[in-house]
């Protein structure tokens, strides 16, 4: 019988939406419409969730400065964020003269459009997940390098020497800090005994004494302020230093181009958030086996907005790195203490027997 009732629902589907796919596509319809609405499912939550951690974070700086921020637009200042989009969305996209159009525009698509595909393998819950990947982790890295293309793109295409040092910054920098932060991943599937996000975060079940933050301690904290060192944020927001170079990268843009650009950069912030979370600490799982009544991704986005809050508070309290200080942290202090905790925990792995 509900072999019968799947055929028939695959049969109106075919019917009905079908009738474009190419015909070897056409049985599979109804498969294919439900990825598509999980895909804008996490678009659409991306997009909201920038948008209200933005007025979040400003809330924060705000109170860490005695001072209200957002408070006008909407009850409590909810919808500035909103306000703001609307505002750049309906201002004009102003290209340099001298800039090479095409790759102007296309900067900023790139660098967004990197920022939302990363989130198809991130898990949410058990079996909760756009594409299980057994390689997760190598296509998360993938993607993030590949996110250097936009920026060095649009600091050449805007033919200004402002520009086109932030992006030089801001590629140094990325490729600095994805170095210490690959090894740090390394420790990790070691101990975890795979790359696919789902078994890491299964690897750490049982209570918050089995989170990788308590055992990979140090690589935990090299994790955090690399990942703030590869998403520019404070303080090693160096190619958009605004005493030297007003915006960096992103100083010819306007309206939506910069916009994409503002989306982008969020939505790796946020990136760099749940991986911190599935990666350290415990993903969907609770804490303590007496809260596990809670759904398993309230608890991931409550320790989303965690991490969120740490990148925030750093932005609002501590001073921005000279660059050579930031070139220093990544490559002689970062990489030797992650070259040689690779070496110790994959001792520790072997003699532990979690490789073998």
């Amino acid at each position: 019988m509900v072999d019968f009732l799947v055929t028939i629902r695959d049969g109106i589907f075919a019917g009905i939406f079908g009738w474009w796919l190419p015909e070897a596509w056409q049985a599979n319809a109804f498969e294919l419409y439900i990825i598509v609405l999980l895909v804008l499912a996490i678009i659409a939550g991306l997009l909201l969730s920038v948008a209200m951690l933005v007025y979040g974070e400003r809330k924060v700086w705000a109170a860490m400065q005695m001072r209200r921020g957002p408070n006008v637009v909407g009850p409590f200042g909810v919808l500035q964020s909103f306000a703001d989009g609307l505002k750049l969305f309906f201002k004009e996209t102003i290209v340099p003269a001298t800039a090479n159009k095409a790759l102007f525009l296309l900067a900023p698509v790139i660098t967004f459009t990197l920022a939302l595909v990363a989130w198809a393998v991130i898990p949410w819950n058990e079996g909760v997940v756009l594409s299980d990947l057994n390689v997760g982790v190598l296509y998360i890295m993938a993607i993030s390098s590949l996110g250097v293309y936009g920026i060095l793109i649009a600091g050449w295409a805007s033919n200004s020497r402002y520009a086109f040092l932030g992006a030089l910054r801001s590629a140094a920098q990325m490729v600095s800090y994805e170095v210490s932060i690959g090894f740090v991943l390394v420790t990790v599937m070691l101990w975890a005994g795979s790359l696919n996000l789902s078994d890491i975060v299964r690897a750490q079940s049982g209570g918050i004494w089995n989170w990788y933050f308590i055992s990979h301690f140090p690589m935990f904290i090299i994790f955090l302020i690399s990942a703030m060192a590869e998403t520019n944020r404070p303080p090693f927001d160096l190619p958009e230093a605004e005493a030297e170079l007003v915006a960096g990268y992103q100083v010819e843009y306007s309206s939506m181009a910069f916009a994409l650009f503002w989306l982008g950069e969020y939505a790796n912030i946020l990136l760099m958030c749940v991986m911190s979370a599935l990666l350290f600490m415990g993903g969907w799982h609770a804490p303590f086996a007496f809260l596990d009544f809670i759904p398993g991704p309230l608890w991931l986005i409550g320790k989303i907005i965690f991490f969120f809050f740490i990148f925030a508070w750093v932005k609002a309290t501590v001073p921005r790195y000279r660059y050579d200080q930031l070139m220093r942290l990544g490559w002689k202090v970062f990489l030797p203490i992650s070259l040689v905790a690779v070496v110790v925990y994959a001792g520790l792995a072997l003699a532990l027997g979690k490789v073998g």
